[in-house]
């Protein structure tokens, strides 16, 4: 796997960035976000959304764990999932996450609660704030997705 990073200066370059990376989404695919509280995880699946083709609001799913987004607001199906709230991997299972890859793809958010599944498989993205504000991306990228990286 390939590493990569990029820094990214304002919420607006963070949506770009989400819909070039949309824009490459295959099914199948997984994107994982990880970062602390306010990095921009969410902001950047706002933006892959787009890239998708989702015109609506896009509402952090923390409290509905898992919101999913289906043609024709869409190219293809995602699942966007926020594991905040999870403790238990186990949990996980009761998601139906691998549904979504038949014929979709997932974005997930807080994936250190999956213990390690997709690990292999997934393009890993890690939001870092720095001390000027700004965001710095940091990619693990799977050799599935070397083609299509980076996203810019």
């Amino acid at each position: 796997m390939a590493g990569t990073g990029i820094v990214l200066a304002t919420a607006e370059a963070l949506v770009a960035f989400g819909e070039h990376l949309g824009a490459r989404l295959r099914t199948g695919d997984v994107v994982t976000l990880s970062g602390g509280l306010g990095a921009g995880k969410t902001t950047l699946a706002r933006g892959l959304l787009r890239g998708l083709g989702y015109q609506g609001d896009v509402p952090s799913p923390t409290f509905a764990i898992l919101q999913g987004y289906e043609p024709p607001e869409t190219r293809l199906p995602l699942g966007h999932v926020d594991l905040y709230r999870i403790d238990d991997p186990a949990d996980v299972e009761e998601l139906g996450l691998d549904d979504w890859l038949a014929d979709g793809a997932l974005v997930i958010e807080w994936p250190d609660r999956l213990a390690g599944r997709y690990d292999a498989t997934a393009l890993a993205l890690q939001l870092d704030i720095l001390d000027d504000g700004t965001r710095r991306l940091t990619a693990r990228v799977p050799r599935g997705w070397e083609a299509r990286w980076p996203a810019t």
